[in-house]
């Protein structure tokens, strides 16, 4: 085994860098560079740092040596936390890429090491990633959840009733002349039956973890002039989209990013919805209306006119979507199901950020259970329960009891592969391949 060096830390200027070398030859990096041992284990130590090709003094450092197995990788390893000034942290990695026993590590190969090693599994180390990239408390907490085990504990329980199932099944294939006590296949359909309901039950959840994780889309939509590029200003607390009383001023979507109540929210300003002047606007009214039907939540807004009268309307609106009346300050309105506010005069805006709070989270948000976050993850449960609802139908029909056992061999195999304890392979550089050098 190789053994591997990186900054672990971010990149650029900082108060103190991290650099981690996990491998057998960890503790003679550390020899090398400071002239002694790498101390006990989880006891920082602060020693000088030399290059080893002129003894010239690199740093003054603290060192961390974790005794293999008890590290993150699983293997020995020493970290290095010196001043994080550029010079010192390109000083300390140039060292060690002197050394001939070390190299440089690739993007994600420490938590790799850590999941071949039987520290991790895959939906643990998912849910690392997802906390290095965590921009809301919300993610935070739900990718904390998934990093220690919980969404992992809950597949491998089903896996393990599902093998308890497969092998009675696989006992009536053995030893189809034994008596086998209690008549094991008329046991196996209610035990079949309750995990295919508990999968089910997991996946109808209006995929809320994945929501989270990717963000929520929300389209702002309606006619020229009725305040779209306000009201998104104003959610955004800056000038991110330019508001003017000429109509079409807006011929292109428009995002900003928010956190609405821990949950991500990419909110799309749209060109306004009526019939093209010229090639331009048309092209901006056709990314309008495919924003629209692809956003998770709509703002459709229409505005009253100075004459009492409405312009623009709600028919584009979507059950669950937020109908928003703007420019209330020119004249009273009663219009059932929509929010009345004024980009003008701030009259109602504080109710509608409350509105969209609330749906947002109602959509993404964290759940008593964790929840699912990835398609890998759904595609295996559905080729999970597909499995199960096959064995349950052959054990119906009262078909061969070896279509049974490998209906439910190829559920169990399913749920493996979330976590990674079968066909690992094919998968490691899908979940690996988002991961930075260091990680």
């Amino acid at each position: 085994m190789e053994t591997i060096y990186a900054l672990s830390s971010a990149a650029g200027r900082a108060g103190v860098a991290v650099i981690r070398v996990s491998g057998p030859a960890s503790a003679d990096a550390v020899r090398v560079l400071t002239g002694e041992g790498p101390g006990r284990p989880r006891e920082a130590v602060l020693r000088t740092l030399r290059d080893p090709r002129d003894a010239s003094i690199l740093d003054r450092a603290l060192i961390l040596w974790f005794e293999g197995p008890a590290s993150f990788t699983g293997e020995d390893v020493a970290e290095f936390h010196v001043h994080g000034g550029r010079a010192v942290v390109d000083g300390v990695l140039v060292a060690l890429g002197r050394l001939p026993a070390l190299r440089i590590a690739t993007a994600g190969e420490f938590t790799r090491r850590a999941f071949e090693n039987g520290k991790l599994d895959l939906t643990e180390v998912e849910g690392l990633a997802d906390l290095i990239e965590a921009e809301t408390a919300a993610q935070r907490i739900q990718a904390l959840r998934q990093m220690e085990g919980a969404l992992g504990h809950i597949y491998e329980g089903w896996r393990g009733r599902l093998m308890r199932v497969l092998a009675h099944a696989e006992a009536e294939i053995d030893f189809p002349e034994e008596e086998i006590p209690g008549d094991l296949t008329r046991k196996l359909g209610p035990e079949i039956t309750r995990l295919a309901d508990e999968i089910r039950n997991h996946l109808d959840d209006g995929r809320r973890g994945e929501r989270l994780r990717d963000g929520v889309e929300v389209a702002i939509i309606g006619p020229p002039n009725v305040g779209k590029s306000s009201l998104l200003n104003w959610l955004a607390r800056r000038e991110a989209a330019i508001v003017s009383d000429e109509a079409g001023t807006t011929r292109d979507v428009l995002e900003v990013r928010l956190d609405l109540g821990g949950v991500p929210v990419t909110l799309a300003d749209t060109a306004g919805l009526r019939d093209a002047v010229n090639a331009v606007e048309q092209e901006g009214v056709r990314r309008a209306l495919a924003r629209a039907e692809g956003a998770d939540l709509r703002i459709v807004v229409a505005a009253l006119r100075p004459d009492g009268g409405l312009e623009g309307d709600f028919s584009l609106a979507r059950e669950g979507d937020l109908r928003v009346l703007n420019k209330a300050d020119l004249g009273p309105s009663n219009l059932p199901g929509a929010i009345l506010v004024s980009a003008a005069t701030g009259e109602g805006l504080d109710w509608l950020e409350e509105a969209l709070t609330q749906l947002v989270g109602g959509k993404a948000g964290i759940a008593e259970t964790p929840a699912i976050t990835r398609g890998r993850h759904r595609e295996g449960l559905l080729a999970c329960l597909g499995g199960l609802e096959r064995a349950l139908g052959a054990l119906r029909e009262e078909r061969a009891i070896e279509l049974v056992a490998e209906d439910l061999r190829l559920a169990a195999r399913s749920l493996g592969r979330i976590t990674g304890r079968v066909d690992v392979e094919d998968l490691l550089d899908i979940v690996f391949r988002d991961f930075c050098i260091g990680k």
